[in-house]
């Protein structure tokens, strides 16, 4: 992407499908200590779209409704936001599929946030099943929006399979630990120019976003980082101003770094006259 005008910042939207999107920061609905800071951090955050789990609001013992999806529905439609249901929690494609399809009619849309877990500790993705659920669910008409990890070739795969956006991860979910492989990052932004990469799960601070979003990244979705703050409204904010700034940063076009001292003041040739 060239560098453009700061002035221009305005103008700089982006699509999910065939959604058109100003805001560049996606939010978590989860673990906040009531609806109505839930709305609050929503409207300070300025975020379009807002994930919800399915498998995990779903879960009341005894099989009945604790009234939360309808709660996020209601707040979503109030602060003019998209829903992005997700299959966290699933552990194969089979599981996800179906809980996709149950999303699409609860929630009448067909934007899915895929997940597939692989490994109990870190949360990793299993490669392999999510592949096989994305090719599944493009087919039947989602729109697929993978959480993977950062590796090249399984997000290649995942592009083979239809998906036009992928959500690789800075760190493992709820770590708050930030960008670990920047490097991983930058190359699947270089490698893959014209999708769309949102960086999810990890991040703990407003800066871990303003980083991922220097690093060309096109949006950031988060949770754990605002709802479990001391302040979510606060920390909303917070995040909406850091994704707004790295994304302006990397508009504007950063600086090359070096490893030596660059003098910033000539000592030679004629001075600026002020007059």
């Amino acid at each position: 992407m060239n560098p453009t005008s700061p002035s221009s910042a305005a103008s700089d939207t982006w699509r999910i499908g065939d959604a058109e999107l100003h805001s560049r920061f996606l939010l978590g609905t989860a673990g906040y200590p009531s609806p109505e800071v839930l709305q609050r951090a929503i409207e300070a955050s300025g975020s379009q779209v807002l994930t919800l789990g399915l498998k995990r609001t779903l879960a009341v013992p005894g099989g009945g409704d604790n009234g939360f999806v309808q709660i996020i529905r209601d707040t979503a439609r109030q602060c003019g936001s998209h829903l992005l249901p997700n299959t966290a929690g699933c552990r194969s494609a089979r599981e996800a599929i179906t809980l996709a399809h149950m999303a699409r009619e609860l929630l009448d849309t067909h934007w899915i946030k895929l997940e597939v877990v692989g490994d109990e500790q870190t949360l990793q993705p299993d490669p392999f099943e999510l592949v096989d659920a994305a090719r599944q669910l493009v087919r039947d008409g989602f729109e697929v929006l993978p959480y993977c990890t950062d590796d090249l070739v399984s997000a290649q795969r995942l592009v083979d399979a239809g998906c036009r956006i992928l959500m690789p991860w800075a760190a493992p979910i709820g770590s708050g630990l930030g960008l670990l492989n920047p490097w991983a990052l930058r190359t699947l932004r270089a490698r893959l120019p014209g999708l769309t990469l949102i960086v999810d799960a990890g991040l703990g601070a407003p800066s871990h976003a303003a980083a991922a979003m220097e690093l060309g990244m096109d949006a950031v979705l988060l949770n754990s980082a605002v709802s479990q703050s001391g302040d979510p409204v606060g920390m909303a904010s917070a995040f909406r101003h850091a994704v707004e700034g790295g994304r302006l940063g990397h508009r504007s076009g950063l600086m090359a770094t070096s490893d030596v001292a660059i003098a910033t003041t000539p000592v030679s040739g004629q001075p600026f006259v002020l007059l």
